[in-house]
């Protein structure tokens, strides 16, 4: 499984390196009053390519060459299918990250679409919930549990999506989440599954090196849709194959860009706008501008890099919180329903804190 690994992060860093070099004039197409830009110069937006593009050679590779010698028992005939699958909102994705004139309803569509596609393709469905009621609903009513895997599926691209505002954020809480499927993939004997994200983390972190902390490229929406996407169905495949695993534990894993989300939903319906509508009112957007800020020295402050680069690991800390837990108790319900309960009313109380600037010292340095 570490050649997948090698074989991942050697096709995505020099893909990256390639449309880092190339793609220089489409970053200037992207508008520098955007509300959610945090950065200086024009920067290219097509890291999301690389990783696709090493993620999927990966994939191939494991079902291509020889009689399985990576153990993993992967046929090519599934990661082509996955591939497939994916191409529609990934490509999406990155046609968006190239002209800035994807709109947010057609985005929508080729996720959903997406969804669809692998779910139908993969034989993809959910039928647990941790509610009898709601699981004896999902058994009865055809295709119930298909919808609520494409659901599933569709929407955790736009949640990566929303995080993916700082140099390493999303892609590491991207590997972060890897990691722990891997771990109870391994756990349950799932070597498929574990090849499968350990795959997307080897290019992950291809493109990570050249991301941070230089922030010489973007993942930009096509990266948020690979990791979403690829996370999101393997999560549903752990659920479905193995019925030692709790329902709640990809919730819990996966709660940070979750719960995100759906509180930047209800926000803006709060304010009277659009939940599409972009804003700069994220949970790591307030750290960056209320606690990173005050939090080095004030010359160090003028360089937007360097505050970029330190706002990152504040939410790295975070997802742990869920993380973690989440793989200690990843075959028991009613524990990792608590720590959801609890990463919820961790995360609202601190968000007022931040607006009401009552952020405790010892926070800020």
């Amino acid at each position: 499984m570490l050649a997948l690994i090698v074989i991942s992060f050697l096709v995505a860093a020099v893909a990256v390196l390639f449309f880092m070099r190339r793609a220089r004039r489409h970053a200037r197409r992207y508008g520098s009053d955007m509300p959610q830009r945090f950065h200086a110069g024009h920067v290219p937006r097509l890291g999301g390519a690389g990783i696709f593009l090493g993620t999927g050679v990966g994939w191939l590779a494991a079902g291509l060459i020889g009689e399985d010698p990576f153990n993993v028992s992967w046929p090519v005939k599934v990661s082509g299918l996955t591939l497939l699958g994916l191409a529609p909102a990934v490509l999406g994705g990155i046609a968006e990250d190239l002209t800035q004139r994807v709109s947010v309803r057609y985005r929508l569509a080729l996720t959903a679409g997406s969804a669809l596609l692998l779910c139908w393709l993969l034989g993809l469905f959910v039928q647990r919930t941790g509610f009898e009621s709601v699981d004896m609903l999902l058994r009865t009513v055809p295709y119930a549990g298909l919808l609520f895997a494409a659901f599933a599926i569709a929407g955790l691209p736009h949640a990566f999506n929303i995080i993916d505002g700082y140099n390493g954020l999303a892609g590491t809480v991207a590997v972060l989440v890897c990691l722990a499927i891997s771990h109870v993939a391994l756990q349950v004997g799932d070597r498929q599954l574990a090849a499968m994200v350990m795959c997307l983390v080897g290019a992950t972190a291809g493109f990570l090196m050249w991301n941070y902390p230089r922030g010489k490229i973007f993942a930009g929406d096509g990266g948020a849709y690979v990791w979403g996407m690829v996370i999101a169905v393997a999560v549903v495949t752990l659920v479905q194959r193995h019925p030692q695993v709790s329902p709640w534990f990809p919730m819990l894993l996966l709660i940070y860009p979750v719960w995100e989300t759906m509180f930047s939903i209800y926000r803006k319906l709060a304010r009277g706008q659009s939940p599409g509508t972009a804003d700069a009112l994220h949970f790591h957007q307030l750290i960056f501008r209320r606690i990173v800020r005050a939090a080095i020295a004030d010359d160090e402050a003028r360089t937007l890099l360097a505050r970029n680069n330190r706002t990152s690991p504040y939410l790295w800390g975070f997802a742990a919180m869920s993380v973690v837990p989440a793989v200690l108790f990843w075959n028991n319900t009613p524990v990792l329903m608590l720590f959801c309960l609890v990463f919820v009313a961790t995360y609202v109380t601190s968000y007022l804190m931040i607006v009401r600037f009552k952020v405790p010292r010892w926070v800020r340095h």
